[in-house]
């Protein structure tokens, strides 16, 4: 009789149950469901839920189920045509005063959901359906607009050190500065010199007179150019954050792409025109003395001043320095206006803003200051451009508040003299921070539900095919034992759905593939345990001798065989993208499960059934 440790058999006991346990939500499926949080970004709650439960009720659209989850509320329904139908209902009926996406949730009973770490596995958009986008990025937009800060700052730091100047234009990437006074080079490079050596300063001379000029070094634009990358997925992500797009996916694309994955989403252009926006603000005060009708018929703009329009159409001169942008923003959320009645935004400005936004009105109190509003956007197919169209990107910009300044302001103040919904996606859009750099839509691909199902549906039937066409060879070749790898194999199956269910990794057409590949990795560990007990009964030796044997040679080939399978894994994680890192997360999850299974669960299963007998004369091999 050969004795296997007691506790390697509730090791596996123990990890085949939570397996089985962490798997079962993937069971009960998916339906059609809402997902609603308010335009404020406050919780939902109670009141909302019944509030919005009331509107359906009325529309006769009653949920299935409804619940609180973090700060949203969840709605799910029977069939398509019901979300559709709620969806169109809660906006009438509420005003428009909640966000809702369209996504699906699992049917899985409430003592599951409870559970924290007993959700279904994600799937990707190929599966569950939604809209993918492939932007690029204009790099040479974000280094031009890195041009602009740098003609603002340098009038600033100028001004600042009490350094006369002239003109300041910028031309080919480099900001000039013409000095009134050859005198005052050196302190105007010294006011101008950048601490962490991030420009070239030169000087020299021109028909107007002595200049400075200051351009970016190489290392500087090639940090510029990945800062552009990276800000711009970060507010790409945290736009979607703000739709409620559940489970979405924001991945960088070779060197100036970026790739949006949005499951569930059926509607494209609400996507294009919130996530290819850059919504931005300049606070300027309004040049008082010169006329703007007479600026704009004579085409003439006083020095220090820039042409605007107001939204009426009137025109509007404004002084040419900024006083705060939206880049110094640190929140922004709309809200109504108690005593007027009227739509506002309230903003918040980091210490710098604040610092500069005191300055100024503390000066200029009695005044008026004047709020522009600046938005670049993607168009929509059919969309018209009301302001200056480059291609697809679409700029506007518009004075929507000239106010006089009442007080000494500082870095909290409200914005008003917008319409509802101008208010709310301004505040979304200047909540979830600017884009670094203009982006256009290079690649658009719908997958629509019914198609992702049906790609589930194929899989699921590939996968069922293999699995059983392999259960029957393994009974029918190896008998007795073959049955024992059938259970390690569906084991081994469950345990990695399992994992993805824990991990919540994103599952793809790819990664079920991965997931029949690691499943025939798992058999040829079986087929090598099962060969070497062949070798070691026909060499003479005892069925429970012939076991042991089988299982502690066989270790080191399948050991090696599995790690370097795990070393492709991790290099295509570690260098692919999007589905290949789905089918690398798959394949490396299958294989530590199927080196348990495989090893100790299948050794436990053997040495259960046939090990513990005192007189065994022959093996069922």
């Amino acid at each position: 009789m050969y004795h296997f440790s007691r506790w390697k058999y509730w090791l596996v006991i123990v990890v085949v149950v939570s397996g089985t346990l962490l798997a079962l939500p993937n069971v009960f499926g998916e339906g059609p469901a809402l997902q609603l949080s308010r335009y404020d970004r406050a919780a939902m709650d109670q009141a909302a839920q019944q509030r919005v439960l009331g509107v359906l009720e009325t529309a006769k659209l009653t949920p299935e189920v409804s619940y609180l989850q973090k700060d949203r509320l969840v709605l799910r329904f029977t069939t398509d045509a019901q979300q559709t139908a709620a969806r169109d209902a809660i906006q009438k009926g509420t005003s428009g005063d909640y966000l809702v996406a369209l996504s699906s949730v699992t049917r899985m009973p409430e003592w599951m959901r409870r559970v924290p770490f007993m959700k279904p596995m994600s799937l990707g958009l190929d599966l569950r359906g939604g809209v993918n986008f492939v932007y690029e990025v204009d790099i040479p937009g974000a280094l031009a607009q890195a041009v602009e800060r740098m003609e603002r700052d340098a009038r600033t730091q100028l001004r600042d050190k009490r350094v006369p100047y002239g003109a300041v234009t910028s031309n080919n990437g480099a900001v000039r500065v013409v000095l009134r006074s050859a005198s005052d080079l050196q302190a105007a490079m010294d006011a101008l010199k950048a601490p962490d050596g991030s420009l070239q300063i030169t000087s020299g001379e021109s028909a107007d007179g002595t200049y400075v000029e200051m351009r970016m070094t190489q290392a500087e634009i090639k940090r510029r150019q990945d800062v552009a990358i990276e800000q711009n997925i970060t507010t790409l992500r945290r736009r979607v954050d703000e739709l409620g797009i559940s489970e979405p996916i924001v991945t960088r694309q070779a060197a100036n792409r970026i790739s949006v994955q949005l499951p569930g989403v059926q509607d494209p252009n609400e996507a294009i025109r919130v996530l290819g926006a850059t919504a931005t603000l300049e606070f300027r005060l309004v040049d008082e003395v010169n006329n703007p009708y007479e600026a704009e018929q004579n085409k003439r703009i006083p020095i220090g001043s820039r042409l605007y329009k107001e939204r009426n159409g009137r025109p509007i001169l404004l002084k040419r320095d900024v006083i705060a942008t939206g880049e110094q923003l640190t929140d922004a959320n709309s809200s109504i206006n108690t005593q007027e009645g009227q739509p506002q935004v309230n903003v918040k400005l980091d210490s710098r803003g604040g610092q500069s936004m005191l300055n100024a009105t503390r000066d200029n109190v009695g005044k008026r200051m004047a709020v522009v509003y600046i938005a670049k956007k993607q168009l929509a197919e059919g969309e018209q451009c009301k302001g200056v169209r480059a291609g697809q990107i679409c700029t506007e910009e518009e004075v929507i508040s000239a106010a006089t300044i009442q007080s000494v302001l500082s870095s909290s103040f409200r914005i008003t003299g917008l319409q509802q919904n101008e208010a709310r996606e301004l505040a979304l859009l200047l909540r979830s921070g600017a884009l670094a750099a203009p982006q256009t839509i290079v690649q658009q691909r719908s997958v629509g539900p019914s198609l992702g199902a049906d790609n589930i549906r194929r899989g699921w039937h590939a996968m069922a095919v293999g699995l059983v066409l392999t259960f029957v060879f393994m009974a029918i070749y190896y008998r007795g034992f073959g049955w024992i790898a059938n259970a390690v194999l569906a084991a081994n199956l469950v345990l990695t759905v399992g994992l993805l269910s824990l991990l919540q990794a994103s599952l793809s057409l790819p990664g079920i593939a991965a997931v029949v590949f690691h499943l025939g990795i798992a058999v040829d560990a079986n087929i090598l345990i099962y060969e070497r007990i062949r070798e070691e009964l026909r060499a003479g030796n005892s069925p429970l001798s012939a076991i042991n044997a089988g299982f502690e040679k066989a270790f080191a080939t399948i050991a090696d065989s599995n790690v370097t399978t795990l070393i492709a894994g991790v290099v295509l994680f570690a260098f692919g993208t999007g589905t290949i890192r789905s089918f690398a997360i798959v394949m490396t999850l299958g294989i530590a499960t199927s080196l348990f299974t495989s090893v100790v669960g299948s050794r436990a299963l053997v040495h259960a059934i046939w090990g513990r007998r005192a007189r065994l004369t022959h093996l069922p091999i």
